[in-house]
């Protein structure tokens, strides 16, 4: 007797790189459908499922609005030792926005941050401790010496009691969730480089790399130490598979030597605990991946997120399937913001015939990359368009796990 796999059974087949009843769709990141349910994932997925899409559900799962220090680090919250203090304060600039400052006191000693205010920017008078906005807004970085990180160190402290106490709360609801409707469940995010471009600035992290490397590796090491603490916590849950944000760490920022020396030893040991745990590694890197394909290879990665052949810089399909494609799963295919946001039927369905005669069949999970942020009906119909060629290319084998 055949049986109707679930969701989560085929992602985690293809995760595997064993053969699928049909090549999974799960995007990666679909905003303009959060948009329409206040943010609320469970929902999300819900919807998700009834569109006929494949789903993960991530936790922690906290929105952006509940995560003022850190909106753009998705997972645990960031708390700083009880004895660091802050103010902020808003300077004012004749014919100008204004400038907004902000001031940490610690038991190591001060750093501050500035950024040239726009009418764009999304945080009031607030400065997030990390964050992708005030990276090209910034005035004065957060860190700038390596006697900072004497300071940093009480801004990155281990997850507290309540915090675990309320994620194990989460983990119980989305367990019963995940069973019922047969997803995947997902958590993270790690981060490494990511985190030292916003603390740092991508500039002068980029000079640095270069011209002061132990400044850099010490930085990084202090993350490392970080982020598996943090990750101790989510892999309990446990998680079927542990996802590391990793935009920052192709070669657009920083060169392959640096990556083998520095990033990868740190990563490898990162992938290493996941496997300990029972999850699989996922890693987002949708730009400047191809010098870094052997380093993948090296740190154990089980599925490579964030495959855009046309916003990503250095993305070959061919040669990520021919390098990667029998050790390391493949997520994405089709760029959301150019083709599926403002491409022609055509182009949509185009792009997801190449996506899928390219990357797979097997090891293959497609989606739009990075995000689908945009909540128009162009969006929408090259959305039913994206859906309905996936099922033509791919349609269900008669199969069981």
């Amino acid at each position: 007797m055949v049986t109707e796999w679930t969701s989560r059974e085929r992602l985690l087949r293809a995760l595997r790189l064993q053969d699928v009843d049909r090549i999974p769709c799960c995007f990666m990141s679909f905003a303009a459908l959060r948009g329409r349910y206040g943010g609320n994932r469970v929902e999300v997925v819900k919807a998700e499922r009834a569109m006929g899409l494949d789903a993960m559900l991530f936790i922690p799962s906290a929105p952006r609005a509940e995560r003022p220090e850190h909106p753009d680090l998705r997972g645990l919250p960031v708390r700083f030792d009880s004895r660091v203090t802050t103010r902020e304060w808003r300077e004012e600039v004749a014919g100008e926005w204004g400038i907004l400052h902000r001031e940490y006191v610690t038991p190591g000693g001060r750093l501050s941050a500035s950024i040239r205010l726009s009418e764009d920017w999304p945080h009031g008078d607030h400065i997030p401790f990390v964050d992708d906005y005030q990276v090209p807004r910034s005035i004065q970085p957060l860190i700038r010496r390596a006697d900072d990180l004497q300071a940093l160190q009480y801004l990155l402290t281990p997850p507290c009691e309540q915090d675990i106490a309320q994620f194990m709360e989460e983990v119980l609801r989305a367990q019963a969730f995940v069973k019922e409707h047969g997803v995947l469940l997902a958590g993270g995010w790690g981060i490494g480089m990511d985190m030292a471009d916003w603390l740092c600035g991508m500039q002068n992290l980029m000079i640095w790399t270069m011209e002061q490397p132990a400044f850099v590796s010490d930085l990084l090491d202090m993350i490392h130490v970080w982020n598996v603490q943090r990750m101790r916590v989510v892999l309990s849950a446990p998680v079927d598979l542990y996802i590391r944000r990793a935009w920052y760490e192709g070669c657009d920022f920083v060169t392959p030597g640096f990556y083998r020396d520095v990033i990868l030893p740190r990563l490898k040991a990162e992938v290493d605990l996941a496997h300990e745990y029972g999850a699989a590694f996922g890693y987002i890197c949708s730009s400047g991946t191809r010098p870094m394909l052997d380093f993948y290879l090296e740190a154990g990665i089980d599925v490579l997120i964030g495959i855009d052949p046309v916003q990503g810089t250095h993305t070959d399909m061919p040669l990520l399937k021919r390098k990667l494609g029998d050790r390391v799963c493949l997520w994405g295919g089709v760029s959301g913001a150019m083709t599926v946001e403002q491409g022609s039927e055509g182009e949509v369905r185009g792009a997801v015939r190449e996506a899928i005669q390219t990357l797979g069949p097997t090891g293959l999970i497609l989606s739009p990359v990075d995000n689908i942020t945009v909540d128009a009906p162009r969006t929408w119909e090259n959305i039913r368009v994206f859906i309905d060629e996936w099922r033509e290319q791919s349609p269900p084998r008669s199969s069981a796990p």
